[in-house]
């Protein structure tokens, strides 16, 4: 693997696992939400987080290219907040900002450089052999 493509995997990893645990140290220690059960919301942000899990560990790059779908959940998460939040809130939404920002961008630069040391690629259009 070439440095440049380990750093990506790296910045991608980073970004993940801090936000695996920036989630739960938020919604139940940190901050956690005046209304509703701090539960509920932790399921429904950190569930998905579970799934690109093994293919995270795994260095898999089709799982990070996928997992960049899951990462604009944190991001849209982070710029709302970052909207409507102050004190504490507003700066947990930075680092969740900056924390979906690294696994974006390190998936989506990982994915595409070790997929084009592997030999896979997306085929162009017009090369389709398909009518």
């Amino acid at each position: 693997m070439a440095d440049k493509t380990k750093q990506f995997l790296l910045m991608g990893r980073i970004g993940y696992f801090g936000l695996f645990a920036l989630i739960p140290l938020w919604l139940l220690w940190l901050a956690p939400p005046s209304l509703g059960n701090p539960y509920i919301l932790l399921l429904m942000l950190w569930l998905p987080l579970w799934f690109p899990l093994p293919g995270i560990l795994k260095g898999e790059p089709y799982t990070f290219a996928w997992a960049n779908f899951i990462v604009m959940i944190y991001f849209v998460h982070s710029l709302t907040n970052l909207w409507v939040a102050s004190g504490l809130y507003f700066w947990l939404s930075v680092v969740e900002l900056m924390l979906a920002l690294l696994m974006f961008f390190g998936c989506t630069y990982y994915a595409r450089f070790r997929g084009q040391e592997l030999g896979r690629k997306i085929p162009r259009l017009k090369d389709d052999p398909r009518p």
